[in-house]
């Protein structure tokens, strides 16, 4: 998959390691001395950053974005993510174009009319996940989707779970979730029916709010 990332600091950064550990080809567009300078220091090939203006159309054009898979807008400056943003869906039809909003007041903005498929706003996530915190013993919320009304989370298994050392196919599990994967430590396992959870584990689901309830109760310390 071919993705450009337009803003190369900590955030745009990152992103493009995952994305290349992953097997995708990259494209990042910064013009800040420092955080062009952390791209190399932290391995990104010279070849993969372009120096300029992410609103520059020829620069656009140059980091390929008439076939690119997806454009990042990843600056800290939400002005300059809403203008990439549009450039990015009505100039060059990019299939999937995904905003950072810096500001929660500019949230609402960040919407199809603007260009954007995706907007990730830091504030919320943060404000989710703290909540989640609180009303969940065991859970994590990693990523929401489908505006919110899934999430990715991270469950860990209690030593006091009733479910503990049973197997996946034992387990009432919810009709809204999936499990994803099972790890503990490096160990990472696609979990199938004969699969056995153990305590200390921790599970990535798929699922919606009521079954966040459910995941909880099945692998929080409680009750059966």
């Amino acid at each position: 998959m071919k993705v450009i990332i337009i803003g190369g600091g900590q955030v745009g950064g990152y992103i493009a390691s995952l994305l290349l550990e992953n097997g995708n080809s990259v494209a990042v567009i910064e013009n800040k001395g420092k955080a062009l300078q952390a791209l190399e220091k932290n391995g990104l090939k010279k070849e993969c950053i372009l120096v300029g203006d992410g609103t520059d159309a020829l620069l656009l054009e140059k980091a390929g974005v008439r076939g690119c898979n997806a454009l990042v807008c990843a600056t800290g400056n939400d002005e300059t993510n809403l203008a990439a943003a549009m450039m990015a869906k009505f100039e060059y039809d990019v299939p999937k174009v995904v905003a950072r909003v810096n500001n929660p007041r500019n949230a609402w903005l960040f919407n199809a009319g603007m260009g954007v498929d995706v907007k990730i706003n830091q504030a919320d996530l943060i404000g989710h996940m703290v909540a989640d915190e609180m009303n969940y013993q065991s859970i994590m919320t990693l990523m929401r989707l489908s505006k919110g009304e899934y999430s990715i989370v991270r469950v860990h298994v209690d030593y006091h779970s009733p479910n503990a050392g049973k197997a996946v196919a034992d387990i009432s599990l919810p009709a809204r979730a999936l499990l994803i994967a099972i790890y503990e430590d490096d160990t990472m396992i696609i979990p199938h029916g004969d699969t056995v959870i153990h305590a200390g584990q921790y599970i990535l689901a798929f699922a919606d709010e009521s079954s966040m309830l459910e995941l909880n109760r099945l692998f929080g310390a409680g009750t059966n």
